[in-house]
């Protein structure tokens, strides 16, 4: 599967039923030796007072459940 064709799939935490962001507008952790994707990383942004802006979750690439036609379902007790 190229970047490309999950660029631009909202991704969803199946265990909260909550949108955590869209994959494009993250960062990607690499591992330089392999140049496997180890992470997606999502800035948080401050809505409604609960989260801190500057802050980030790290989703693991085990963490994905499911990539589908419109989104990624992960599951968030694989997040860090």
């Amino acid at each position: 599967m190229r970047y490309k064709e999950i660029s631009g799939k909202e991704i969803v935490d199946v265990n909260q039923g909550s949108r955590l962001g869209i994959l494009g507008q993250t960062d990607l952790e690499i591992d330089e030796r392999t140049g496997q994707i180890e992470a997606f990383i999502i800035p948080n942004y401050k809505w409604f007072g609960l989260k801190k802006e500057g802050e980030e979750t790290k989703i693991r690439w085990k963490a994905i459940k499911k990539i589908g036609e419109d989104m990624i379902m992960v599951e968030t007790d694989q997040f860090e």
